[in-house]
């Protein structure tokens, strides 16, 4: 017998699109990074189609917006940000790649990409570790109130108490939530 190998039906706009980075991070004060690549993978045993396509054309210039990935190939996009000027600082841009089947017109897949042009690679350093400070001191004030009522609560032995007798500690008990109450004082006041 003759087994014809059939390709299952593809669903209009249900077929997943592989393309990093995700995000494009374009800072003023750094050229390099006013070229960037993007990479669309195709790990299917058909070729693909695809167009790029742009919130905002008049301030990007995208090499090859459209064109064809051969099967379990991947193809190089450059995207260049051609309008770099402070009014621009923050906005997001967004990129959509449009897949479809070779032989078809129909788009199989899409996947968008977010683009951000930032004054200063510097700056968005500092404002990420601002952030993270802030996490953590947070994090770190946390276990610190929850530390503390172990060492206001009675210890194991003491008869004059209106605290029921499961919440007494031990002396080991108290010493390691001081231990640990004294670690995360010690990582506050290290930020």
């Amino acid at each position: 017998m003759h087994q014809q190998k059939r390709q299952p039906e593809l669903v209009e706009g249900n077929l997943p699109v592989f393309v990093f980075p995700t995000e494009l991070l374009f800072y003023a004060d750094d050229q390099s990074t006013h070229k960037q690549v993007l990479t669309l993978y195709n790990p299917y045993e058909f070729a693909l189609k695809f167009k790029v396509l742009c919130t905002t054309p008049n301030k990007y210039v995208v090499a090859d917006a459209a064109g064809a990935v051969k099967p379990q190939c991947c193809v190089d996009i450059v995207i260049r940000h051609r309008d770099v000027r402070s009014c621009h600082y923050g906005v997001i841009d967004k990129f959509r790649l449009q897949v479809s089947e070779q032989s078809q017109r129909k788009a199989l897949g899409r996947k968008e990409v977010v683009a951000t042009l930032l004054p200063s690679a510097k700056e968005q350093q500092k404002e990420e570790e601002e952030k993270r400070i802030k996490e953590h001191l947070t994090e770190s004030l946390f276990f610190e109130q929850s530390f503390q009522p172990a060492l206001m609560l009675p210890t194991l032995g003491d008869v004059e108490s209106l605290v029921p007798l499961y919440l007494h500690l031990s002396v080991n008990q108290k010493l390691v939530a001081a231990y640990i109450l004294g670690l995360i004082t010690m990582a506050i006041l290290r930020t």
